[in-house]
């Protein structure tokens, strides 16, 4: 029965995975996400059903599209398996209205935070309405786990320390640090992390962003004036603090 259920998560996971890969392509170019089919961006040849089935029409075709014979990129099929896994991972361990609550509370941050880190890197932006939706689960959350001077204290360090501190460098160099969807991500991540929680997701998250900064630097890869998507950052260690609380707890208990 466990292999039956591992199984059907599974391919629920490869078949949200295939939607992200279109919120991931369509969101921030504003195209339909519902009613507009889906075609070939070199050619324009709307494709079939059967040319969309997670991983196998991939492989089918050998990575190429069927009209045209252009090369598919890896990522699509790449995030199909890996939300496949994660949803194989978040697999609640019992069918219990709990327990798939708890499994789809933790499934659709882990997606939020898929669209969110490749959006961020194709094109630097962390959209609200993506950032509307993870309040909202989050807020359902802590209102009803946590006591309010928790979440709304996490919120408004989480809010203001960085529009602080981006004021503060926009005043001195005149120029914007942090961006909107950034700060507005921390303030929605206090709300869950409590105002210990999000200091430390702030200061490593930090961390992170100037050491991958530093590298990309020393290969060539980007330049000191360059702006760096620093979303992937802030995704990494947050879902280091959902997903692995205890590895991160003892971490976050050496800082504070």
């Amino acid at each position: 029965m466990e292999i039956f259920f591992g199984i059907y998560f599974f391919i629920f996971g490869l078949l949200i995975g295939s939607f992200l890969n279109v919120v991931i392509l369509r969101l921030p170019n504003k195209v339909n996400m519902v009613t507009k089919r889906s075609a070939c961006p070199k050619c324009g040849g709307q494709l079939k059903w059967y040319h969309n089935i997670p991983l196998l029409s991939f492989i089918f075709l050998k990575g190429k599209c069927a009209f045209c014979g252009t090369r598919i990129s890896w990522r699509y099929p790449l995030i199909e398996l890996f939300t496949g896994l994660v949803a194989y991972w978040l697999m609640p361990n019992e069918l219990s209205t709990m327990a798939l609550a708890n499994s789809f509370f933790y499934f659709s941050i882990a997606c939020i935070f898929i669209c969110h880190f490749m959006i961020d890197l194709d094109h630097h932006l962390l959209l609200d309405s993506l950032n509307l939706y993870l309040l909202a689960i989050l807020l359902s959350y802590v209102i009803f786990y946590y006591n309010w001077p928790f979440w709304v204290l996490g919120g408004v360090i989480g809010f203001g320390a960085p529009l602080l501190v981006t004021w503060i460098f926009y005043k001195l160099r005149g120029q914007v640090g942090l961006g909107g969807g950034d700060i507005k991500l921390y303030g929605i991540l206090g709300l869950y992390f409590g105002p210990t929680g999000i200091m430390f997701t702030i200061f490593l998250s930090c961390l992170v962003g100037a050491v991958v900064g530093l590298v990309l630097i020393g290969l060539d890869k980007m330049t000191k004036d360059k702006p760096m998507a620093f979303g992937p950052s802030i995704l990494l260690v947050a879902a280091f603090q959902i997903f692995f609380p205890q590895y991160a707890s003892i971490i976050q208990s050496w800082l504070f």
